[in-house]
């Protein structure tokens, strides 16, 4: 039975990643703040904050340890702040750096010590459309995940020797509570910049991540795959 770890599973992408792969027979860690949202025999919950090194630690070595090491993992945990940047608190600032940059750095570092020992593995972070959009009042949001495409690409040439893939996905806007507090018009402004104008769904986003993690997929790394035509 093949194991993946994914971040952030108690509600959104995450979760619904978490659901279809274990459908798929998939053995399932996750992780968020607060308590499982999930109950299936072959997922293992923890919850912590991605951005807190001794649980993710933990973490990492105790799913290892229970199967037989981990096949792949999805850094699907993020938070996003979208204000001016002159409304920007620094509180929040870092708090989006936290989750989104150093969350995705610690369990990539981890996971990959884990998977370099048999010596394969596959990685898939999340970056946004919001990165190449360059969108107004999302500043910190995007240069956050601008931050995870260069740790993506450079990690990948890091541990490309041992076997291991390392790719994100930037999704376009998908009904999470994510984006609940956007504006529609803004949502409508966003959805026409797209060359496919129409909101994302997580069977677009699970397309991408299949691809990635396919076995014959080793070919294929360093990568960022934005949807919706950006």
């Amino acid at each position: 039975m093949k194991t993946v770890l994914i971040t952030g599973t108690r509600k959104g992408i995450g979760k619904a990643l978490a659901e279809r792969y274990l459908e798929r027979g998939w053995r399932v860690g996750g992780c968020s703040r607060g308590e499982a949202s999930i109950e299936h025999p072959n997922y293992r919950h923890f919850s912590l904050d991605v951005a807190d090194e001794k649980g993710v630690v933990a973490m990492v070595r105790a799913l290892a340890k229970e199967g037989d090491g981990i096949d792949a993992l999805i850094n699907n945990a993020g938070i996003a702040s979208m204000n001016h940047v002159l409304l920007t608190p620094y509180a929040t600032a870092k708090d989006v750096f936290s989750t989104n940059v150093f969350g995705t750095f610690l369990f990539c570092r981890e996971v990959a010590k884990v998977m370099r020992k048999r010596g394969t593995g596959r990685i898939v972070n999340f970056a946004t459309v919001a990165t190449p959009l360059r969108l107004e009042g999302e500043a910190m949001y995007a240069a956050s995940k601008a931050a995870v495409e260069n740790l993506t690409r450079i990690l990948a040439r890091e541990v490309a020797d041992w076997g291991i893939t390392v790719n994100a996905v930037g999704p376009t806007p998908v009904a999470t509570d994510l984006i609940r507090g956007v504006p529609e018009e803004k949502m409508k402004a966003l959805i026409e910049r797209q060359a496919v104008r129409r909101m994302g769904t997580v069977d677009d986003i699970l397309n991408v991540i299949d691809f990635f993690l396919n076995e014959r997929s080793d070919f294929v790394t360093g990568q960022v795959v934005y949807l919706g035509g950006v």
